[in-house]
């Protein structure tokens, strides 16, 4: 893959949107993961519902998708969504994310988020979306994505009881956030 492919590259990996055309290999790499992501993730793992949801994500302003890829082959190692994306005096947005099972524990989606942060805060006329903060909720319980934010600058904000349906049930969740402002690690 071409480094003009990505909107933000790092030595490992680079940033790309969502393509309907990733059904198939990005629902094959979810299948692979499920062991990885349960209880606290359920990507899709269906070609079906793989267009749903990446239509969203390509359709709908309030959310921005990104392709996490690996640099030297193209293949796609992860995935990191801004949700809830709200402009005006707010600048916010929250995100989601997962790694595939054959790229966990390589540092790859600690170096995605540091690329999705750069571009969430850039500015719309350098192609970023000009937010001012990112939020994570995370379950206190998923130690593996806790770390991940806390490694790349997040700070913990606070505690929601039954914050998100998850699993089939409501979810107590970890808040945190980091906005333009703090450094970064």
């Amino acid at each position: 893959m071409t480094s003009s492919a990505y909107l933000r590259e790092g030595e490992r990996v680079g940033l790309r949107p969502f393509r309907l055309a990733d059904g198939p290999e990005f629902t094959a790499r979810a299948h692979e993961s499920r062991e990885l992501h349960y209880p606290w993730l359920f990507p899709p793992v269906t070609v079906e519902e793989y267009e749903g949801y990446a239509s969203r994500l390509i359709g709908d302003e309030t959310r921005a998708g990104f392709l996490v890829c690996e640099r030297e082959t193209g293949a796609i190692a992860g995935f990191v969504n801004v949700n809830n994306i709200v402009h005006g005096a707010f600048r916010c947005g929250a995100l989601g994310y997962g790694a595939f099972a054959h790229a966990a524990g390589r540092g790859l989606l600690r170096e995605a988020l540091g690329l999705v942060r750069a571009h969430a805060f850039a500015p719309p006329g350098e192609s970023g979306l000009g937010l001012h903060r990112l939020e994570a909720n995370i379950q206190p319980g998923n130690a593996a994505s806790i770390a991940l934010v806390r490694g790349a600058g997040f700070r913990l904000e606070g505690f929601s009881p039954d914050f998100l349906y998850v699993n089939g049930a409501w979810r107590d969740h970890e808040r945190w956030a980091v906005t333009a402002e703090m450094p970064r690690p």
